[in-house]
């Protein structure tokens, strides 16, 4: 890669001009939703301050780039539901999930799916947020995380998308029923610890999202930080996680993920979304108009975003740069490439 070019990417993302959110991002979340009419706007999960922007940069597996914090913890909103359709793929993968066109009803009896509509309601539905879950959950109705601020009536589970994070809490908790153990747990054991991460990441749910599982008291954690919580990590345990995902699941000689489950995270789906498997956002219709057909990212909040390039070998963790000037960087990133 040209370093001339690779210096003037990074000082794009960099560019005090070009950042998002605020530091204080409990005053930034209560400002987008305090005034909603479904929701209430109470949070039930951790909030910090932001740090600076940053981001790092891996080609062929090798470290070419870093700048900003890349060690520092730091919220990263809906990158958290990649992590959690990882943990319905390591349940998949050891047969805890049979069929993903399965109904979840069959498996969780919680009371979350007795209902005639919830009852139709499969994993493959959940993991792709067509689940039209009806019900409330921590003290959300379904209602409240319509990013339109629409109570929009239950339809047929899986005719229509809808971005909702009391649904994909739902999916959080169901995996925990599944699992029978607390979903940090089974990431670390599973997936981090194989790859190399730190120790520093931490994966929060509410303060009201307790439930009892076998007779123990466990935290069923969010899929996202839009009531606080969610995944915190650095840029460098994302950067391992997005290599994981660009080599499909596989790390050295070990496959941690299956091909298969891979495919079928990265299979869209349709009804006018842009993503596969929770956020593995895809760039079919070329959302970020430089970067591959083929690429794709996990996405949060923030411009949290975990960019994957298999045509250039590319990893990109980027943070706090506003998503009006994301694709600018990639462009600036792709142009590097020699």
């Amino acid at each position: 890669m040209d370093a001339d070019d690779l210096q003037r990417a990074i000082d794009f993302a960099v560019d005090p001009a070009h950042e998002g959110f605020g530091r204080d991002l409990q005053a930034e979340w209560d400002a987008s939703n305090g005034g909603k009419q479904y929701d209430d706007g109470i949070t039930y999960g951790p909030y910090q301050e932001r740090g600076e922007a940053t981001g790092l940069i891996l080609r062929r597996g090798y470290l070419i780039a870093e700048w900003g914090a890349p060690e520092r913890v730091d919220m990263t909103f809906s990158v958290s539901k990649s992590f959690l359709s990882t943990v319905a793929g390591l349940a998949w993968d050891r047969s805890l999930i049979g069929d993903i066109d399965e109904p979840i009803c069959e498996t969780v009896h919680d009371g979350g799916y007795v209902s005639a509509h919830n009852r139709q309601i499969t994993w493959n539905h959940a993991l792709r947020q067509t689940s039209e879950w009806d019900g409330s959950l921590w003290d959300k109705h379904y209602s409240a995380s319509n990013p339109d601020d629409e109570l929009l009536e239950p339809i047929t589970p899986g005719t229509r998308y809808e971005y909702n994070d009391v649904r994909v809490n739902r999916l959080s908790l169901s995996l925990l029923r599944l699992w029978k153990r607390p979903l940090p747990d089974v990431l670390r054991e599973f997936v981090m610890d194989p790859i190399g991460a730190s120790y520093t990441w931490q994966w929060h749910g509410y303060e009201n999202s307790w439930v009892d599982v076998k007779g123990q008291r466990m935290h069923s954690v969010s899929g996202g930080g839009h009531w606080g919580g969610g995944m915190w990590i650095s840029a460098y345990d994302q950067a391992r996680f997005g290599l994981l995902s660009l080599r499909r699941g596989r790390w050295g000689q070990r496959q941690i993920l299956s091909d298969e489950w891979i495919s079928m995270a990265t299979t869209p789906t349709g009804l006018g979304s842009d993503f596969g498997f929770m956020n593995w956002t895809l760039n079919t219709n070329r959302v970020v108009p430089s970067a591959p057909a083929n690429s794709f990212f996990h996405s949060g909040a923030g411009t949290n975003r975990i960019y994957g390039d298999p045509e250039n070998e590319l990893v990109v963790v980027s943070r706090w740069l506003s998503g009006d000037h994301y694709d600018g960087f990639i462009s600036r990133v792709l142009a590097s490439v020699r």
